[in-house]
């Protein structure tokens, strides 16, 4: 097994959920290594174009290969910026979405969280300011790993503690991945709606509003806003890619890195070759940290298989 596989096979090992599961599987099955596989042969082929002009000038080899090598750097730059842009939402599968309950003090963002983990997880009380830090309930939505937020209440305080926990509630719903913002009936939010946000009225046993409202007491509408929640979060994990860890993107940043450079000089003709060709090993060596390692004698075996040269 290659190292990602190897890393699918931990996932597989920690994975509590089916999307999890079926995540790990893919790497474990070895897609990310194939994939991979496609992006470094078509890097060397593109080097060993290049290395060709440069090494043996006196052989029969094309002495413009830039078409060439500016379609295949194309078609890997594309491919590897698509799996960069999924791998936040891998990774979020692989380690849980969260989900940030945020408001006004007394609303009911606790009440709310002990009915959608179906247990007593926050302690409830009518006294304004009960919860200080940030409890966490994980759960099991439609197959997707996700973490509810219960967050302390937003408004001023001269408490020092509370204000600490206001703090860092407002910090927790910035970096969640969805926040529901739970008003009572007539209220206006006390933070910025955010694209994305969920606006969701308390009280819906005794009030009619317009939009998403919830009783967590009778349990009016939670099943509704459970199946939203779990609609927005199907629908990002939809642009997930192969790619599940934060290293693979690391890597494959670095690699895209030398492709840009590498095109830029490939543009400016044979004269630029060489560097072109150095920057094209910066980026084969950059996907060593998933596969494994390429060296000269793989430049030197596809020159060799494509042109007549050296006999």
């Amino acid at each position: 097994m290659d190292l990602a596989q190897t890393e699918g096979l931990v996932d597989l090992i920690d994975a509590e959920t089916e999307a999890q599961r079926r995540q790990a599987l893919r790497v474990l099955s070895g897609d990310l290594g194939r994939l991979v596989a496609k992006w470094r042969n078509d890097l060397v082929r593109a080097a060993a174009l290049l290395e060709a002009v440069i090494d043996f000038a006196d052989e029969e080899v094309p002495v413009d290969v830039t078409p060439e090598v500016a379609s295949l750097l194309d078609g890997v730059e594309e491919d590897i910026a698509r799996q960069v842009a999924g791998v936040a939402v891998s990774e979020r599968i692989r380690s849980g979405f969260e989900v940030a309950i945020v408001g006004k003090p007394n609303v009911g963002k606790s009440t709310l969280l002990n009915a959608l983990a179906g247990r007593e997880a926050a302690i409830t009380s009518e006294i304004a300011g009960t919860t200080r830090d940030v409890i966490e309930v994980r759960m099991d939505l439609n197959g997707l790993p996700v973490t509810l937020l219960d967050t302390a209440g937003l408004r001023e305080t001269e408490d020092q503690i509370e204000a600490m926990g206001v703090a860092r509630a407002r910090e927790r719903a910035l970096a969640a991945d969805l926040r529901m913002i739970l008003l009572l009936p007539g209220d206006t939010p006390d933070i910025e709606v955010l694209p994305g946000d969920l606006v969701v009225t308390a009280k819906a046993d005794l009030h009619q509003v317009d939009g998403l409202s919830v009783s967590a007491k009778s349990g009016v509408g939670i099943d509704h806003l459970v199946s939203r929640i779990t609609d927005v979060l199907t629908d990002r994990s939809a642009n997930a890619g192969l790619a599940t860890h934060m290293r693979h993107r690391d890597e494959m940043e670095r690699a895209l890195a030398g492709l840009k450079i590498a095109k830029d000089w490939v543009q400016k003709g044979p004269d630029g070759y060489d560097i072109a060709a150095e920057e094209l090993r910066i980026a084969i060596r950059a996907l060593e940290g998933l596969l494994g390692r390429v060296d000269v004698e793989d430049l030197l075996d596809e020159i060799f298989s494509r042109f007549c040269v050296g006999k």
